[in-house]
C-alpha cells in the first residue's frame, strides 16, 4: 500500500509529463523513497543484524529482535514524510521524540540510540546503492542531492533524539 507521500509524488510526476517536461522516468528521489517504503522490512532486518553486532551498540544485543525490527521499519516508513517537506512536520518531530522515549525506556544509552540512527542511515543508503537506483552518469547529481537530503534528515533526527534524551534525563 502506497503512502500519501508516494501518491503525491506520482501525481506530481504525471503532471510534469503532461506538461511535456523532461520527466520520462521516475526521479531518483522518488525511486529512493519508494525503495525505502517498499523494502522497509528488508532494510530493517539488515539494520538489526548490524546494530546487534556492532561494538558501539552493545545494549542492542540484549533486546528483542522483532521489537528492534519493528522500530526501524516504522522509522523507514516515516522517512518519506520527512524527505519531501522543506521543514520537518510536527508529526515527524513527535515520531523522533517517541523513538527517543522508546529507546530510553529500553535502557539504551543515548550514545547507542544515536549510533543506531547512524546505522539506519547507512543501511538505507547501502540498500539503495545495492539496488543500483543510481547507476547512470546522469544520476550522479541526483544521487548526491538525495544523499545530502538523507544526511540532513538524519541530522534532524539525531538533534531531536538528543534533545528528548536530555529532557528525559532531567525528569529521572
Amino acid at each position: 500500500m502506497k503512502s500519501d507521500v508516494l501518491k503525491y509524488l506520482e501525481l506530481a510526476e504525471r503532471q510534469a509529463r503532461d506538461k511535456k517536461m523532461k520527466t520520462n522516468t521516475k526521479t531518483y528521489a522518488y525511486k529512493y523513497l519508494e525503495l525505502a517504503e517498499k523494502h522497509a522490512e528488508k532494510i530493517a532486518a539488515r539494520w538489526v543484524k548490524d546494530v546487534r553486532n556492532n561494538t558501539r551498540t552493545p545494549t542492542y544485543k540484549k533486546l528483542n529482535e522483532k521489537q528492534l525490527a519493528d522500530q526501524c521499519t516504522e522509522f523507514y516508513q516515516q522517512f518519506s514524510k520527512m524527505f519531501i517537506y522543506e521543514n520537518i512536520p510536527d508529526d515527524v518531530t513527535k515520531y523522533f521524540q517517541k523513538y527517543a522515549l522508546e529507546c530510553y525506556a529500553l535502557d539504551i544509552p543515548a550514545k547507542e540510540a544515536i549510533y543506531a540512527l547512524i546505522l539506519m542511515r547507512r543501511n538505507i543508503w547501502l540498500y539503495a546503492e545495492f539496488q543500483m537506483i543510481f547507476n547512470s552518469a546522469i544520476a550522479k547529481q541526483e544521487s548526491l542531492d538525495t544523499l545530502n537530503r538523507t544526511i540532513l534528515l538524519f541530522d534532524y533526527a539525531v538533534y531531536e533524539v538528543t534533545k528528548e534524551y536530555q529532557e528525559l534525563m532531567k525528569t529521572t
